[in-house]
């Protein structure tokens, strides 16, 4: 379940909302000015979320290596990427 608090409340009730996030299996996007800042998960979701960036980023490495090309010199990657 997701809820969103402003940062203020947030303050005030922080005890309750990190017990609601770790055992209740809530999460909340903390919001300031109206505007999400933040998000508070739990550790599960945290993992989560990691391993599927994991994920995506060895399909993104294994769909870059089939494709050709020729290789770019260390050097002139180096200058492109402000290194």
């Amino acid at each position: 379940m997701l809820n969103k608090i402003t940062t203020g409340d947030a303050r005030k009730k922080f005890a309750n909302i990190i017990n609601r996030v770790a055992f209740g299996n809530e999460s909340f996007v903390l919001t300031r000015r109206g505007e999400p800042i933040a998000a508070l998960v739990s550790m599960q979701e945290l993992k989560l979320l990691q391993e599927l960036e994991d994920k995506i980023d060895i399909d993104d490495a294994s769909k870059a290596k089939k494709e050709p090309g020729d290789p770019i010199p260390w050097d002139e990657l180096k200058k492109e990427l402000e290194l």
